[in-house]
């Protein structure tokens, strides 16, 4: 079955909860009264405010990417974090603002007009390759893209407002850069879905030349040739 893309009022249960919080709970592990300096405690709450961020946020890539977002709870991420769910719902609200940030992605494609124009693909490709095995965040959503419709449009706008721009100011017909960049997504995703998702051998034994190689020419004519 498909998942529904999230709504902004989160599900009945944990809005419940949510208005059921009162005052600052804390973080877990927060000193008690005179274990530590006042000045130690307020420098050691951001850290632990940091950490327990992060927590959250992994946990909750790896349970949207495994069940869905309508199957994901609160409760689910919260115990896999090791937090009380209390906690997830101080920072992020509800389960819709849960998963808008968790699915923060940001693609940092490069500049192509800087780039000598028959190179322009093999820069594109070389980048995602290297932002595919660096970004933990970029592959989660990967992982939720291919299984529930809530991942696959956060990773359609990803494309839409940090990829075409940059595919646009480089092809021959502006007016055609979401055609082409749809075009360069079936090969680039085409090859993460393979080499890091499924983990296709072939794909995976590829070196990032051989990638390259292989991907770029077929990318340089979605990028720059003549419309068929």
């Amino acid at each position: 079955m498909v998942d529904h893309a999230p709504s902004a009022a989160g599900t009945a249960p944990e809005d419940a909860l949510a208005a059921a919080l009162s005052g600052d709970p804390g973080d877990p592990g927060d000193p008690a009264p005179g274990d530590a300096a006042p000045g130690d405690a307020a420098a050691a709450r951001p850290r632990r405010s940091a950490a327990t961020r992060a927590a959250i946020l992994t946990a909750a890539r790896d349970r949207f990417a495994a069940d869905g977002y309508e199957r994901a709870t609160i409760r689910a991420i919260a115990r896999d974090a090791g937090i009380d769910p209390s906690m997830v719902m101080r920072y992020y609200g509800n389960k819709a603002g849960l998963f808008a940030a968790a699915s923060e992605v940001e693609v940092h494609a490069p500049d192509l007009t800087h780039v000598p124009r028959d190179q322009a693909a093999a820069r594109l490709v070389r980048h995602f390759l290297e932002r595919w095995e660096c970004d933990e965040t970029l592959m989660a959503m990967m992982r939720v893209g291919v299984t529930n419709e809530a991942g696959a449009e956060r990773m359609r706008g990803v494309f839409a407002e940090q990829i075409e721009p940059v595919l646009a100011a480089v092809c021959p017909v502006p007016e055609e850069a979401p055609t082409r960049a749809a075009l360069v997504a079936s090969q680039i995703l085409g090859m993460a879905l393979c080499r890091y998702v499924l983990h296709v051998p072939p794909a995976v034994g590829l070196s990032h030349d051989e990638v390259v190689a292989w991907l770029a020419p077929t990318i340089q004519r979605y990028l720059t040739a003549e419309r068929p």
